[in-house]
């Protein structure tokens, strides 16, 4: 297969910019499509350094638009799927949520069907497997298990919905008379430099004079480094487009974690930000019996305000579980057939974190320092 070609979907997020990163170093790949619905100054430049090794083209436009689908799956051998709306508080609208992540992939295997694309990967993630319960406890999990998520959430149910979709198409008949083969790969919380949920936190706690907020102390979780879920993707890619492996990789989904020690949250974001001056907040926190019942609370006020006024409650029951639970998983099934093993150490994937969250520090100060002049 000389001369192949692959689109990237969310293209200019977190973790898309990382899988095209690789994507430019794979033998014989001629092109790379990067789709988003907009590139931002700093990530066209990026893409532009690129282009001495691979020809990047950036297409702008949206995962519901079925003619640009069209357009961008045209000739491409491969598609990762990396675009999705993460919204675990309940912010958009719940048909945002449910148009982008689901309806956009069902657009997006049918536009693979027609284009004769024969490769799909599908960013998935940890929440379509649960946590269900924080009294639920499940270390080093793996797939036999079957878990799936009971939340009616809509992006934990909209990402389980079209991870169902993506493995069922696995098999289908393209235009051409070709198969289309797909994986799902369901990696852990992600971390790392340009994590918008590592921004939000470090920016919180740099307007509270250095405190972390702790919501989290009760949680045991295994995150994964976002070089190492981009180099995952890469895997994943290969041994589709490899004959010898790829039958035993069809229509399977894979958990992906890393060597990051298992953790709470809390101690997570403590151990990446301590040696800029952040410190835990030393105050008590609610019993999570007590949390989660006035989560519940809240969401009903929520629910009786809705006809007249949008309250948004500050955290509700799923976000409880979420933060607050037993939920690790191991690897060994992507290392079985992917050949999957962390590109990046724990202490590699420390120190450039650490030296991430350390510029932020010092444009605030900076940012501060203007504003004082």
């Amino acid at each position: 297969m000389a001369g192949w070609s692959c689109l990237v979907t969310g293209a200019g997020g977190f973790l898309g910019q990382r899988i095209v990163r690789l994507l430019v170093e794979e033998n014989e790949l001629q092109e790379i499509r990067a789709l988003d619905k907009v590139f931002r100054p700093e990530q066209r430049e990026e893409f532009s350094k690129l282009q001495s090794k691979t020809k990047v083209i950036m297409v702008e436009g949206d995962i519901l638009d079925e003619q640009c689908l069209k357009r961008a799956c045209q000739g491409t051998s491969v598609v990762i799927h990396t675009a999705s709306v993460i919204d675990v508080m309940n912010v958009l609208h719940r048909e945002t949520i449910m148009n982008v992540n689901l309806k956009g992939t069902q657009l997006l295997l049918e536009a693979c069907a027609q284009a004769n694309v024969p490769i799909f990967i599908y960013t998935s993630t940890i929440e379509v497997a649960g946590p269900n319960s924080y009294r639920e406890i499940i270390q080093n999990g793996h797939e036999e298990k079957h878990l799936e998520s009971r939340w009616s959430a809509p992006y934990p149910y909209s990402k389980k919905l079209a991870e169902k979709a993506v493995l069922a198409a696995n098999g289908w008949a393209l235009k051409n008379g070709g198969t289309l083969h797909t994986c799902a790969l369901r990696p852990m919380y992600i971390y790392g430099e340009g994590s918008i949920f590592l921004y939000n936190y470090i920016y919180k706690a740099l307007r509270n004079n250095g405190i972390l907020t702790h919501h989290s102390k009760f949680s045991v979780v295994n995150p994964v480094y976002v070089g190492n879920a981009a180099w995952a993707h890469i895997l994943a890619l290969r041994a589709l487009r490899d004959p010898k492996k790829a039958p035993s990789v069809q229509g399977q989904f894979y958990y992906i974690s890393d060597d990051t020690p298992h953790q709470s949250y809390d101690d997570l974001n403590y151990t990446l930000s301590k040696e800029w001056g952040f410190s835990l907040d030393s105050r008590m926190s609610l019993p999570i019996f007590l949390e989660y019942w006035l989560a519940f609370l809240l969401e009903i006020v929520s629910f009786l305000l809705s006809p007249i006024y949008k309250y948004q409650p500050p955290f509700n029951r799923h976000t409880v579980t979420l933060l607050n639970s037993v939920f690790t998983f191991s690897y060994k099934k992507a290392q079985r057939d992917l050949g999957y093993k962390p590109l990046f150490s724990w202490e590699e994937a420390k120190q450039k974190t650490m030296e991430w969250i350390g510029s932020l520090v010092k444009q605030h100060r900076e940012t501060l320092k203007m504003k004082t002049h």
